[in-house]
């Protein structure tokens, strides 16, 4: 599948920010299943924009400008997919898999959370994939999807007890559930070409991947039901959402800050494809 990807983040401040840093997690690389045929960024300011790979592999840029009342960042390209059964081949693994069973505040667990990893574990009988596919069909069937209850400050125990979230959310529990099962998961961020043809979105797409012995690393998207397919474009990882977050930083000065997103999603192709709307 051909994905054509657009997202757009705006800062405004009021008064003016007398310096602004941004690190940019919005570079998808390419591995077996994902190959990136075109990408860029665009910054509406001349800012400094170096990049660099962080720790777990993930193409990241820092930006630095300074005073700024406004800042748009968009970055726009083709991504070619291919269904894998959820399977990840041919990343970069930088650590071995069991980093990935350290826990985060993010990815906290809680006494309702631990009963529900032990009697989940207990029916899998040592079968892991299928722990980790009761474990997301149950958080599916436990959550329900609302955007406002939650932000970005929300653990997986808070939401656990909410019974309410976003994507991030599902990823959270996810993984807090996994790792406290033994199990080594991550949080993953990236797009979702969406089934029921919405191509405008609010925001990003997160997903957690499992490790799973003589299989590897498989993606789960509990806020969807599925494990990852073609519809799914990866772009960072981390322990949890701050370490694989598209846009995180500070400011200095100014006064208040608003943050809108927007983002696109389609395949390439597609009759009605909407057209390149990079702004410089």
């Amino acid at each position: 599948m051909r994905l054509r990807i657009a997202h757009t983040t705006t800062y405004r401040y009021e008064p003016a920010a007398s310096n602004v840093i941004q690190i940019l997690r919005m570079t998808p690389g390419s591995h077996d299943g994902q190959y990136v045929a075109d990408w860029q960024i665009d910054v509406s300011t001349d800012s400094r924009l170096d990049s660099h790979e962080d720790a777990f592999g993930n193409l990241t840029h820092v930006l630095t400008h300074g005073p700024i009342t406004d800042l748009t960042i968009h970055c726009e390209g083709l991504i070619e997919t291919h269904d894998t059964g959820g399977v990840l081949r041919g990343s970069d693994e930088r650590f071995p898999p069991s980093l990935f069973l350290r826990p985060t505040p993010l990815t906290d667990l809680n006494p309702a959370m631990s009963t529900f990893v032990r009697d989940l574990r207990a029916e899998a009988d040592g079968d892991v994939l299928g722990f980790l596919h009761a474990l997301m069909v149950q958080i599916y069937e436990h959550m329900t999807f609302d955007e406002d209850p939650t932000t970005s400050a929300t653990s997986a125990s808070e939401a656990f007890a909410l019974k309410r979230g976003v994507c991030q959310d599902y990823a959270h529990i996810l993984i807090a559930c996994a790792r406290a099962g033994g199990v080594p998961a991550r949080f993953v961020s990236g797009h979702f070409l969406r089934s029921d043809g919405m191509v405008n979105q609010q925001a990003g797409h997160a997903w957690a991947e499992a490790f799973v012995p003589d299989l590897g690393w498989v993606g789960f998207d509990a806020a969807n039901g599925i494990c990852t397919t073609d519809a799914h474009a990866r772009v960072a990882i981390g322990l949890d959402y701050l370490g694989a977050a598209p846009v995180r930083g500070t400011r200095y000065g100014g006064g208040n800050e608003t943050l809108t997103v927007a983002v696109k999603v389609d395949q390439a192709g597609r009759p009605g494809q909407w057209q390149s709307q990079t702004q410089s």
